[in-house]
């Protein structure tokens, strides 16, 4: 291999890529939809968005821990001074 091939190899080629790459990122063609900007009116619905989707809707209301103590039963154990 002499020092043309080498350094094309390993200097022209990657950075033709990296040439590229940029191009493609700084074109506004790519960049799709107007970004919002800070102080911009928001002019689009509210979405919102849930993890299960099926678990959404009634029979859900809030969580009952089932581990709680009675009423009037201390449930203190240590404190800031740490007698346990």
């Amino acid at each position: 291999m002499n020092v043309v091939e080498t350094i094309l190899v390993y200097a022209v080629i990657p950075g033709a890529i990296y040439f590229v790459v940029g191009a493609a990122t700084l074109r506004k063609k790519f960049s799709g939809t107007p970004r919002y900007r800070p102080g911009q009116p928001w002019e689009y619905p509210a979405m919102w968005w849930t993890a299960n989707p099926d678990g959404v809707g009634a029979g859900h209301g809030p969580a009952v821990d089932v581990n709680a103590a009675p009423a009037g039963a201390s449930t203190a154990a240590g404190g800031a001074r740490g007698k346990w």
